[in-house]
């Protein structure tokens, strides 16, 4: 018996110690793992600004208060699309508030309590306070609205009252900013020797010949270049191939579109409900109940019908049933229910204008005549139609002279009175004068003030979930094929697939080459994918892609081989200017016989006015080392040949003349000033910004 109870209190302490242990082990997985911040881990931080880090938490509640005001700005709930916007927003706010917080401090400006009442209430509203309490029927913002907003805030529930004032906190750091901004612009200045230098390089021109030796005049083949050179070029010129961190993709798609099936059982059932609506005695009720469409049941004016009432054959009347037809991807069918009078006409009519050269009484007379011998040519039988393409003068000629519907007053006096004044269809007999000039009138349709009220009922097109379930199995077999790129690249060959390549992309992208929300593949590419791995099948949209991941490019110096083709051409192009060079510097005389010892590929050109404003030269393109070359040359003086980026010069300086001073540079100061003052903030910003050595890590988990 004591043995028991031995073994039965040493049981008991066994089981609490692993009790205890897995507690433990539990806990600690979770607290040590790797999202934990107990250690200092990052991985649950969003990034780092100006050395802080921007926890996941916090970027959410950051972007809790933006979509709300986003919400209040637009009065509507953002769209998935709209949401990312407000996510780069959001980013965009951190970024201000801690890379700026250390310069605002520095300099010593805030924003007062004073200053935000006079935001919200005062004499220098707030765009944003502005653009949440401005009327979207009339579009004028009323201040007063603002303080009877203000004055029942207490009523509001308390998540409204928190929106609130997290709207009225954000509204300090965007005055600071425009403080700040301001004071950068008040600070600049432009002295009277840049206003002279501006003067000077604008008004001194030069005439200069030149001959040119473009690079495309020697064949690339006749110029071999090596791996070893491409390589000593992109080391040498480091700067001119940094590239951020980027990704590469190829995928195929399969497009989910409705089967031959899922169309039948559309119009099965569009033709059941079609006899159900020709029979019905209440046509608004049975549209807004069997109708995908939003505009069931409304009034239509002749000019607002759907283009299927349109044609000469519908017979516009109570009961008059159309379709079914396809709109915009579905079958539809239309029901007149009834026709009322309105208080306002409309018509509708085809014109051939004939316009006058001049007000002149003879080019006028000559435009009536050439009007009416049209005219006698339709009435003998030839197609109006035709005939105003022909001849026709305005934008309706390609339309065959059609104007469509146009309500009473659309038109100018004399053209309105003669088609609204018409009795019946049909040609005009004679020519209208107006403004504009003569026309031929068909009246297509008489004067009338009928309202069509019509049902109409819509079935969309859809995909069914068998289909659905054909094309998501068909894509799971390509990615059980396609383990690597190359089995990938055979599997899309063996199906006729068409590949993709989405090359570049970047790590918060969310937009890739053919997709537009491709946001789940830029997730995958960064966080899951190695060179070479397949990815599982992504649904998106209506469509399902399979990727591959063929490329990544680190932060820095771009690889050779996502350079070659331009690195190619630069280091072709050394070799092609250094051969051009040689052989020009063996000769001598003037340009035209320069060129013509050259041969093949030089010409000689001349620039009568060359300003040392331009960048560019006629047939060379943008070379502005050449004009500043050309610039400090002296009459007469002709230079070396020497190279451009599209190929070698020799400038020789015929004459250069110096603008005469003037007695006051103060406009050109002011220019000066303004192009400062316009670039200052968007060069402050950038500075800051990489002052504050900003590490953006969103795309861990967005």
């Amino acid at each position: 018996m004591a043995a028991i109870n031995t073994l039965r209190e040493k049981g008991s302490k066994i089981i609490v110690f692993l009790i205890g242990f897995s507690i433990v082990a539990f806990v600690g997985a979770d607290l040590l793992g790797p999202n934990s911040t107990l250690l200092g881990n990052s991985k649950t931080n969003v990034g780092e600004i100006a050395g802080s880090n921007i926890s996941y938490q916090d970027f959410l509640a950051k972007q809790d208060e933006m979509e709300y005001n986003w919400t209040q700005s637009n009065r509507r709930t953002p769209t998935s699309n709209d949401i990312a916007g407000i996510r780069n927003l959001t980013w965009d706010a951190l970024v201000a508030e801690y890379a700026f917080k250390n310069e605002f401090n520095a300099i010593g400006i805030d924003v007062s309590d004073e200053e935000i009442v006079d935001m919200v209430q005062g004499d220098n509203i707030s765009p944003e306070i502005r653009q949440a309490f401005t009327d979207p029927q009339t579009g004028e913002f009323s201040k007063d609205n603002v303080v009877a907003f203000l004055q029942n805030l207490g009523e509001q529930t308390p998540a409204q009252r928190a929106n609130w004032y997290n709207f009225e906190k954000n509204l300090g750091p965007s005055r600071l900013r425009l403080k700040f901004d301001n004071l950068m612009i008040k600070t600049n200045y432009a002295t009277e020797a840049e206003a002279k230098f501006k003067y000077q390089n604008e008004s001194n021109t030069a005439e200069i010949n030149y001959v040119y030796v473009p690079f495309l005049s020697m064949a690339d083949t006749a110029i071999n270049v090596s791996d070893s050179e491409l390589k000593a070029y992109l080391s040498d010129n480091e700067k001119e191939y940094q590239r951020e961190e980027s990704k590469s993709v190829k995928y195929i798609s399969f497009d989910v579109v409705p089967s031959a099936d899922d169309t039948a059982m559309v119009v099965e059932q569009i033709e059941k409900l079609k006899s159900e609506l020709i029979n019905t005695d209440n046509d608004s009720t049975f549209a807004v109940v069997n109708s995908d469409a939003s505009d069931a049941f409304k009034n239509y004016t002749p000019g607002e019908l759907p283009a299927v009432f349109q044609g000469e054959d519908v017979v516009m009347g109570a009961g008059t049933f159309v379709g079914p037809v396809i709109e915009n991807g579905s079958y539809v069918i239309y029901k007149v229910a009834s026709m009322r009078p309105s208080d306002a006409n409309s018509a509708r009519a085809s014109h051939i204008l004939f316009k006058w050269a001049s007000d002149s009484d003879a080019e006028k007379a000559k435009a009536k005549k050439e009007a009416r011998d049209v005219l006698k040519q339709i009435k003998s039988g030839a197609d109006f139609a035709e005939m105003a393409r022909l001849h026709g003068t305005d934008g309706t000629a390609s339309k065959g002279g059609d104007l469509g519907w146009f309500a009473e007053g659309a038109m100018v006096a004399p053209f309105q009175e003669a088609v609204y004044g018409a009795s019946r269809k049909g040609l005009l007999s004679d020519v209208v004068e107006t403004q504009f000039g003569y026309h031929i009138i068909n009246v297509t349709e008489t004067k009338t003030n009928v309202v069509y009220k019509i049902a109409k009922v819509a079935l969309d097109i859809f995909v069914s979930d068998d289909t659905r379930n054909k094309y998501y199995r068909d894509a799971e077999q390509f990615a059980l094929n396609a383990s690597n790129l190359e089995e990938f690249e055979a599997t899309a060959k063996e199906n006729n697939l068409s590949i993709k390549t989405a090359a570049r992309v970047r790590k918060n992208d969310r937009r890739i080459t053919g997709i537009a929300e491709g946001r789940s593949i830029v997730y995958w590419a960064y966080n899951t994918a190695s060179i070479g791995d397949v990815s599982e099948v992504f649904e998106i949209d209506d469509q399902y892609v399979i990727a591959v991941l063929t490329d990544e490019q680190e932060e820095g110096v771009a690889a050779l081989e996502s350079v070659r083709f331009e690195v190619t051409k630069k280091v072709r192009d050394q070799k092609k200017a250094k051969i051009i060079t040689e052989k020009l510097n063996g000769l001598t005389g003037t340009m035209d016989e320069i060129a013509a010892s050259y041969g093949e590929g030089a010409k000689v050109y001349n620039m009568p006015a060359l300003k040392l404003s331009s960048n560019s030269l006629k047939s060379v393109g943008l070379a502005p080392e050449a004009v500043g070359v050309a610039f400090s040359m002296e009459n007469g003086e002709t230079t070396k040949p020497f190279a451009v980026d599209n190929g070698v010069l020799i400038i020789e300086m015929v004459n250069k003349l110096e603008a005469p001073e003037i007695s006051d540079y103060e406009s050109y100061r002011t220019q000066v000033l303004q192009q400062r003052q316009g670039r200052i903030a968007y060069s402050v910003d950038q500075t800051i910004k990489e002052l504050a050595e900003i590490k953006d890590e969103r795309y861990k988990f967005f």
